[in-house]
């Protein structure tokens, strides 16, 4: 007979330190509430996530606190992106953006 309630067989320590930060990061993007930030922020992070250092998660996480409405006109182009918010990880977020036709060029 089956033992349903063992331990899973397989070993999870060797598992990447930062996996469940990236699910999480992937979710979180595919449910901001807007269908826009939605799909350039979910796409975006889906696309690049698994790359992405401790230190650019947690420049995604920061990202991931803005408003909605901030995040689209940058992303759109409808607004210049700030000095002040413009990080590495937003920049290569706007030109992503852009590179797929979200807004207008410059």
């Amino acid at each position: 007979m089956q033992d349903n309630f063992s331990a899973p067989t397989a070993d999870t320590s060797e598992e990447d330190p930062l996996a469940a930060r990236r699910r999480r990061l992937v979710f979180r993007a595919n449910h901001r509430g807007t269908f826009e930030t939605d799909i350039l922020i979910g796409g975006f992070v889906e696309a690049n996530v698994g790359t992405m250092t401790a230190a650019e998660l947690d420049d995604m996480d920061a990202i991931m606190q803005m408003p909605d409405p901030e995040l689209t006109d940058w992303l759109f182009g409808r607004l210049p992106l700030p000095e002040e918010k413009a990080t590495p990880m937003l920049r290569c977020m706007v030109e992503a953006c852009r590179a797929k036709g979200a807004g207008k060029t410059e």
